[in-house]
């Protein structure tokens, strides 16, 4: 086994997580109402918890002396592997719940698989965190609901982030050298298996919530091979500060 594509494939899962939770983390004392603010902030926490997790894991496999703050932490804009998705600004609460319903649908799917990796961390990871997930998909899938099928204004709002984000949904499917290397292991996930029916769950929530399927054919890729949006650099630079300017704090 290549330990470099295991740790390549462990990061980008990770970095998906971390980033997500970066930018729900933004929001705190900002929600719409009390519950949901602390909602999204517990979200935020699972997946931080999560890509913890993988970090450990992936820091031992690394074998450099690195910890899971080095990874998460001290890395530069094009070593990290997210997805363009989850890197998404805050533009408004419907929006925010848009990205989260695209992403924790993948994200379920991914972790359903991920229980029957022939790697037992990845697994167990996995069976630590799919009940996590399933809230995560069921919250924001219900925000997307209400916001669709609410009022003029709401539904509008809705509309244009799924139109938007819609953009990015192709991406999580994209299979890199070590995605396909893992897979070939028996401990990665094959995730072109689940697109149609990704798409399938989540066309059908959008026709439930009074919402239109966006037809697009061209998708925006680029954030699994480290070449991110112009939005990257400014959550680095909050998501990194306090490691940089006080380096080796302990907590």
């Amino acid at each position: 086994m290549n330990k470099q594509y295991l740790f390549d494939y462990i990061i980008s899962i990770a970095d998906n997580s971390l980033i997500l939770a970066q930018r729900l983390g933004e929001l705190c004392g900002h929600g719409p109402t009390l519950e949901t603010d602390i909602a999204g902030t517990n979200i935020s926490l699972d997946l931080i918890g999560q890509c913890r997790n993988y970090y450990q894991y992936a820091a031992k496999i690394q074998g450099e002396g690195k910890t899971e703050d080095d990874l998460a932490f001290l890395r530069l804009e094009r070593d990290y592997k997210n997805v363009l998705l989850v890197e998404q600004p805050n533009e408004h609460f419907g929006y925010v719940m848009g990205r989260q319903y695209l992403f924790d649908v993948f994200h379920l799917f991914l972790m359903t698989e991920m229980l029957n990796s022939k790697d037992e961390t990845l697994a167990a990871i996995a069976k630590k965190g799919i009940k996590e997930v399933s809230y995560h998909k069921r919250f924001s899938g219900d925000w997307v609901k209400r916001l669709g099928d609410g009022t003029d204004e709401s539904n509008t709002k809705m509309q244009e982030a799924i139109d938007e984000l819609w953009a990015f949904t192709d991406e999580l499917f994209d299979l890199t050298e070590a995605d396909k290397a893992m897979i070939s292991e028996g401990i990665g996930v094959d995730t072109s298996k689940f697109k149609e029916k990704y798409y399938e769950e989540v066309s059908e929530l959008l026709k439930e919530s009074n919402l239109q399927v966006p037809e697009r054919k061209n998708f925006i890729k680029g954030g699994k091979n480290g070449t991110h949006s112009e939005y990257m650099g400014y959550i680095l630079s909050d998501l990194q500060y306090m490691q940089r300017t006080y380096p080796n704090m302990e907590w």
